[in-house]
């Protein structure tokens, strides 16, 4: 299978490399000159044999809808678009329909793993016609984590479910940093009783209710840094954690934790980073790459 991939970022760029390694032809596009395999999206999908797939992978909003639109006018009917982006599920539906007036199929993909996806695969949640799912599952197989489909894998449901359970699991993603930061703070004040924070949570990985590959990745930054001196509690969110509430909110469900998760960060932008925000940053950075501001 030959496919295209449209963005070569941390994610992309690493997406490309696992495809690659499992047998899977890709061809990249990116603005970047250094890491792109094609000059134009026109020339990626002259390089690309029928019926074409192309891959996107570039930040959600009006960058994602400038490639969709790009790519309509270069694709034929027959073709699939797949966005892997972090794209609102709403978005789908403009974007389906925009490529849909030429016979182009679309699939949404919730794609979670971070910077780790190269080594350990990628959490896949799409949304679409099963014929188009099962035209790329070869794709879909090479970048999910190696053992039984089922769990790494859902075809949630059509157009837009794949968007829509990646919101939703960015949603409870936050509300568990949260939570791990917060025990964090707890832990790390009282040092008249507790002398080794980082034990503790390490302590924590085999055979205890809370335990994690988020709770590992804690463990791995406080090993980097005990205190956190080197960060500061100032933390972003890229979108999901919003519409999880809007949608919960739209839909008359309670989501308090994913609530004050949210509303925390918010928080931490406006004065002096606390401690378990300091986490926060600290875990964002270790499973996606997100920046983070460094103390002074």
């Amino acid at each position: 299978m030959h496919i295209g991939l449209v963005g070569l970022g941390k994610m992309g760029n690493n997406m490309r490399e696992r495809l690659r390694a499992h047998d899977i032809e890709v061809t990249g596009f990116d603005r970047n000159p250094d890491v792109t395999d094609v000059a134009s999206i026109a020339d990626l999908a002259k390089a690309l044999p029928a019926p074409r797939i192309v891959w996107i992978m570039v930040p959600a909003g009006d960058i994602t809808t400038a490639v969709v639109t790009e790519l309509a006018g270069v694709l034929e009917a027959g073709d699939l678009i797949i966005d892997g982006g972090n794209s609102r599920f709403t978005e789908d539906f403009k974007h389906s329909a925009l490529v849909g007036e030429k016979g182009i199929e679309y699939v949404d993909a919730g794609v979670s793993g971070g910077i780790w996806g190269l080594k350990n695969g990628y959490g896949l949640m799409v949304g679409g016609h099963k014929k188009n799912i099962d035209l790329a599952m070869p794709i879909f197989d090479a970048l999910r984590p190696d053992g039984p489909r089922e769990e790494g894998f859902v075809h949630a449901g059509e157009i837009g479910a794949g968007h829509y359970a990646k919101m939703v699991h960015n949603g409870i993603e936050y509300a568990l940093m949260q939570a791990y930061a917060e025990g964090y703070e707890l832990l790390d004040k009282r040092d008249d009783i507790i002398k080794d924070v980082t034990g503790t949570f390490k302590a924590w990985q085999r055979g205890t209710v809370v335990r994690s590959w988020l709770l590992e990745l804690l463990v791995r930054a406080l090993e980097q840094d005990p205190e956190f001196e080197d960060i500061e509690g100032y933390v972003e969110d890229s979108g999901e954690g919003r519409w999880t509430i809007e949608e919960a909110i739209a839909n008359a469900v309670p989501v308090p934790t994913i609530s004050a998760s949210i509303f925390a960060r918010f928080v931490s932008r406006q004065a002096d980073g606390s401690p378990a925000m300091k986490a926060v940053a600290a875990l964002r950075n270790q499973f996606g790459g997100h920046s983070v501001k460094k103390a002074d």
